[in-house]
């Protein structure tokens, strides 16, 4: 589900509810109440970390993603065809990010030596605010500047996010394996990052 080649008002009327889709992710997955916003996890709605998972079966599309990173390097799903890819749905207020990121970082470094690809998506904040969250947390793997929404939209199209963070696991053929809503356990993301490695 790319946007790339589509005519001009067929491309803004679909930004356009793209837009309305990342404000209903943002509400649904991750809100808190004015009294704690500098409280980690205080009044925090957010996924459940539940599980979903699909068999080499039951896979049927690839995801199309592609973009520019936060320091202008171009990013294309394609090229990482034939490796495990773990791409995760982030935004540096929201608290469970902010979580999981050191395990997300540690588990990258893990898998660099078996191929295993991470990408960031991020369809919310500017350069300058996704890059502080990057050096905060050591995060070497690149994230996706999402600002039109085109991978919300590439992988809506394939798996619902419906909540922030969300990670989602992609077979060698980039078909998508696994999802995690949520805050993602690391045990539970390195058991499913095995069992995709693991197929044939």
């Amino acid at each position: 589900m790319s946007l790339r080649g589509m005519p001009a008002p067929s491309h803004r009327r679909l930004t356009a509810v793209l837009a309305a889709l990342v404000a209903v992710l943002i509400l649904a997955g991750c809100s808190s109440s004015p009294q704690s916003q500098n409280v980690p996890d205080s009044g925090y709605v957010s996924g459940d970390g539940s599980v979903e998972t699909w068999t080499p079966e039951a896979r049927e599309t690839q995801v199309d993603l592609s973009g520019r990173s936060y320091d202008d390097e171009a990013i294309d799903l394609n090229d990482w065809r034939g490796e495990v890819v773990v791409v995760n749905f982030w935004y540096a207020a929201c608290p469970p990010c902010r979580k999981e990121a050191p395990d997300l970082v540690e588990i990258s470094e893990e898998y660099a030596a078996h191929g295993v690809e991470f990408l960031g998506v991020n369809h919310t904040d500017d350069v300058g605010t996704a890059q502080a969250f990057e050096r905060t947390f050591g995060i070497e793997y690149p994230s996706l500047h999402d600002d039109e929404a085109a991978g919300v939209a590439a992988m809506q199209g394939v798996v619902p996010l419906r909540a922030m963070p969300t990670t989602v696991v992609l077979d060698r053929e980039g078909q998508v394996a696994a999802r995690i809503l949520g805050l993602a356990d690391p045990s539970t993301l390195r058991a499913l990052i095995d069992e995709v490695l693991d197929e044939e």
